[in-house]
């Protein structure tokens, strides 16, 4: 490690963020691989260890003996002090060579609120923020990530980015900068040109011209090249069982966010909630078996020693072998006393049995997300649980002991009103009333319903993205209107900060015109804006004003359903016209069964360019 890094680390707070050397890492001889990839978390090394992509990138492109890629986390502010005061450039974590000098620098998007962090990490390193002041000693610039399937506001900053799931793309992609070094054929441009003509899912934003009407809104998009896609389709694996799982973790010598074993199931969901981007982006459904997966979690259990394993997917319930997989896991994780936990239950396939078999029956509390206050606002939003479904599963839990119940819900969905806000304080007190009427309830103690409420943010590829979010004004007259409904001591109400969630949908529907805004922030040092105690609302509005952008043209204003989106330029695989039909359906309160009932005809199982039968409608598709 470079020796100014070691110098510091006894005057900065948790100096194992920085000193490496943890068992697990991949280490190489620089010389003898043919390209260096940096990955880049935009977020602290806690969160970023806890990051089951990450994880699985790391190992897949170390995989390949001829790539070595290292890990890149954003310092603390501490420590970007002590980078400022000795000019220490940003660093890879292995072997502490500074990221400028690398191939590759790969920036994972997970979260618009990092875009921040991200830009921050690029200056450190001492790397032109915007691509085309790059020379050709500059490592390539790629974003990949859920905010990837909207790169726009970004564009001007990354040289390309990996559309959908990078396992083999971008081994492919690193291939193809390899193969082109050493055939003496590369430059920068043929090189980004190429790999966006040759290697699906691989968008290069300078490579399409964007022009806007006078409104403000897009006019068109337009390639450059006939060789490179009219719309870049996103990468998936057909077959999970063949995805790259790594037989060993990087073990942080601090503590984690999520230090367990973190084993996916499966990918993809077959429900279709409405405001939900990942149930869209990551269709179609594609699961692994059960064996496959019983070997991979007792392979990682003998590799790391970790007491837990959580079962990861969007809706652990929907996976349709966990009984068979949670009975062969049981086998052996009860002897060595290894805890399973399934984050994600639905309430209506919750039961007495899967609460028995989950880590979370030794403590006193569960989690569900009704969504919504009336099943009408439920129906819109196609959640189909029902009210019986929720009182079923909570039932369960004060059955089992359990004395604390969290429900997760939404103000600003399309279509609510008073009545609906009212609703989410009738349905904890309706929960707080089925623990009392329940006979098997803990004798002499109290529940705890907590209602955690965030602010509803128009996405990407999904049913709503047309929609207006409320604003701010409206957004905390709602907050304040449900306050004063909840009355009973034990229900507690927590709710997300709207000026985040605005800021958060402006990036999140945002295009090109952006990249100005997001650049002054840059260079004004806005970073880990994730963080409660860095977010700064008033700095946010002064950059969009002095860069002529309006918030509220990206997140208070309804689309116009004919209108070019910024993100059009990208296929996830369902189809606008499929989005579109949900969008009217969510109108007349009309429920779509999931994939398992009906097939929708979303469109995501076009997978390579061919139509193929998705899994989770059982070869039934009908469009």
């Amino acid at each position: 490690m470079n020796e100014k890094i070691t110098s510091v680390l006894k005057s900065v707070e948790k100096p194992g963020r920085y000193s490496g050397g943890e068992y697990g890492a991949v280490i190489k001889d620089k010389n003898a691989v043919k390209a260096r990839f940096a990955f880049a978390f935009p977020d602290t090394y806690e969160i970023g260890m806890s990051n089951l992509g990450m994880r699985l990138l790391y190992g897949a492109l170390n995989n390949e003996s001829d790539i070595w890629c290292e890990r890149v986390f954003c310092p603390w502010v501490d420590m970007q002090e002590k980078m400022r005061e000795l000019n220490i450039p940003l660093w890879a974590h292995e072997s502490g060579d500074p990221v400028s000098e690398f191939d590759i620098l790969g920036i994972t998007l997970g979260y618009e609120m990092c875009y921040t962090t991200a830009l921050a990490m690029l200056k450190m390193a001492g790397i032109p923020l915007r691509a085309d002041a790059r020379g050709e000693d500059v490592p390539i610039v790629i974003g990949g990530g859920a905010c990837a399937y909207n790169p726009e506001p970004v564009a001007d900053f990354f040289d390309c980015f990996s559309i959908g799931e990078g396992e083999d793309n971008l081994v492919e992609f690193t291939k193809l900068y390899i193969r082109m070094k050493e055939e003496g054929r590369y430059t920068r441009a043929g090189f980004l040109h190429e790999a966006a003509a040759t290697i699906k899912g691989i968008y290069v934003p300078s490579l399409y011209a964007v022009d806007y009407n006078e409104d403000g809104t897009i006019k068109s998009v337009t390639r450059k090249y006939d060789d490179i896609p009219e719309k870049v389709e996103k990468c998936i694996i057909a077959d999970m069982d063949k995805a790259y799982f790594p037989d060993k973790l990087v073990m942080p010598y601090i503590e984690a966010v999520h230090d367990r074993i973190m084993l996916e199931v499966y990918r993809g969901c077959i429900r279709g909630c409405r405001f939900c981007q990942a149930g869209m982006i990551y269709r179609p459904v594609r699961e692994k078996t059960p064996d496959l997966l019983n070997k991979q979690a007792r392979c990682l259990y003998d590799a790391t020693g970790y007491e837990e394993i959580s079962l990861m997917s969007l809706s652990i319930s929907d996976y349709s072998k966990l009984e068979p997989l949670t009975r062969s896991l049981l086998d052996w994780t009860d002897r060595n006393m290894v805890s399973l936990s399934l984050p994600s239950l639905r309430v209506d396939s919750f039961s007495k049995e899967l609460m028995e078999r989950i880590a979370s029956v030794r403590t006193s509390s569960l989690t569900f997300a009704p969504e919504a206050g009336t099943q009408r606002l439920r129906d819109v939003i196609n959640k189909n649980v029902r009210e019986e479904d929720l009182m079923h599963a909570v039932n369960v839990a004060f059955s089992g002991g359990k004395t604390n119940v969290k429900l997760y819900f939404m103000n600003g969905l399309p279509t609510e009103t008073e009545e609906d806000i009212a609703g989410i304080a009738e349905l904890a007190h309706s929960v707080v009333h089925e623990y009392y009427q329940n006979p098997n309830r803990q004798k002499g103690r109290s529940p705890q319903v907590t209602v955690s409420v965030s602010c509803f943010i128009p996405k990407p590829f999904t049913p709503f993205q047309w929609e207006a979010q409320d604003t701010m004004e409206r957004l905390a007259e709602k907050q304040d209107f449900l306050r004063e409904q909840i009355t009973d001591r034990k229900v507690r109400y927590q709710h997300h900060n709207a000026k985040v969630s605005r800021i958060e949908a402006v990036l999140a529907r945002g295009n090109r015109k952006l990249c100005a805004a997001l650049e002054l922030a840059a260079n004004e040092g806005f970073c880990l804006d994730a963080w409660d105690e860095f977010f700064d609302y008033d700095k946010w509005l002064s950059v969009f004003e002095r860069t002529g952008v309006d918030p509220a043209f990206f997140a208070n204003r309804q689309f116009g359903l004919d209108e070019i989106l910024p993100w059009d330029v990208i296929d996830c695989g369902v189809t606008k016209e499929f989005l579109k039909r949900e969008r009217a359906k969510a109108y007349e309160a009309a429920t779509t069964p999931n994939c398992r009932e009906k097939c929708a005809g979303c469109g995501a199982n076009r997978l390579g360019g061919e139509r193929t039968p998705c899994p989770a409608c059982r070869g039934n598709n009908e469009g």
